[in-house]
């Protein structure tokens, strides 16, 4: 009965398993905004290349879009 009182207290005064989970949330929080971070990015490049691509085909020097992908 002894040890079974011990191990309860031990078990009770234990910090590891908060302190994971305190951790596992970080680590959600850090890698959600990084996955933001990059969409932005990826749109913020995606609409520049499309002002160019517009741009260039109203003035007439090129054309978008028209490569054979090789």
């Amino acid at each position: 009965m002894k040890k079974l009182m011990t191990m309860a207290r031990q078990f009770r005064d234990d910090d590891n398993g908060a302190a994971m989970v305190e951790y596992s949330i970080l680590v959600g929080i850090i890698a959600g905004a990084a996955i933001l971070i990059i969409v932005g990015i990826g749109l913020w490049v995606n609409g520049r290349f499309t002002d160019l691509c517009a741009d260039l085909q109203s003035s007439g020097l090129g054309s978008c879009g028209s490569g054979t992908g090789s």
